[in-house]
């Protein structure tokens, strides 16, 4: 019997991410693979073939999307409460803070890949391995970005068995922690624009994070028509096609 090193796999994963490579990494939402430069992206983006309507999402801790949204307080009171109050993943999009250390890192092409619109989209609070990963990249201002482990509009994957081969093979370090924690919802993490209050994706604990809204905020969100009919979870999944 043993226990997951978290913190010896943190670390070598960030290792890796800073010298240029590609890592594939367990949130609870699903396998991504992620890096910190243009070149690992571009690799991830090519693999994946990844249509020019998708951005790369930040993997991030609360301490850092609080520091790098410039979100209103009612909206960051929400993000709050769903993190602490409710222990739910969230992916926030919300408008952000140019200078910010770890967007100082980014070349033009990386902060266009990772951008639109003036907004930014952080994947928080996704496991304890997400966790220690985000703890590193604020703290040696490594940024961490990317997108789930599959081919594009191949549906999230939970489990390494199920990544695609061309992914694993570009990958220069896998963490593999087994079957992930919200496999029930065979999506990806909820994604709502905390600026306009608008849902991106829906998708894990979508229900639950419904109910916080609506109960403790008075938001009402669009009802989920199920991931039979709406197997991406994304309500307007080209609206950034033409944005540049």
């Amino acid at each position: 019997m043993s226990r997951l090193d978290i913190a010896g796999d943190a670390r070598r994963t960030i290792e890796v991410i800073k010298s240029g490579g590609i890592a594939i990494v367990p949130n609870d939402t699903g396998y991504a693979c992620c890096g910190t430069s243009m070149d690992p992206l571009q690799k991830i983006y090519d693999t994946k073939r990844r249509g020019g309507h998708k951005r790369n999402a930040m993997a991030a801790d609360l301490q850092t999307q609080r520091d790098l949204h410039t979100l209103s307080p009612s909206a960051q009171e929400m993000v709050d409460a769903l993190v602490l109050d409710h222990d739910l993943p969230i992916g926030v999009v919300g408008s952000f803070r140019a200078d910010h250390p770890l967007m100082r890192k980014l070349d033009a092409d990386a902060l266009k890949a990772s951008t639109a619109v003036g907004t930014i989209a952080t994947l928080v609070n996704a496991g304890a391995f997400h966790a220690e990963l985000c703890r590193l990249s604020r703290e040696e201002v490594v940024p961490l970005f990317g997108s789930s482990a599959n081919l594009t509009g191949t549906g999230t994957r939970f489990s390494v068995e199920d990544i695609p081969d061309e992914l694993k093979q570009i990958a220069d370090i896998t963490i593999d922690y087994g079957l992930r924690r919200y496999h029930i919802y065979r999506r990806a993490g909820t994604l709502i624009n905390f600026n306009t209050m608008e849902v991106i994706r829906i998708g894990a604990c979508y229900e639950l994070i419904s109910g916080v809204l609506k109960r403790w905020f008075g938001v009402e969100l669009p009802a989920d028509p199920g991931v039979d009919s709406l197997p991406s979870g994304h309500l307007n999944e080209f609206a950034l096609k033409n944005v540049q």
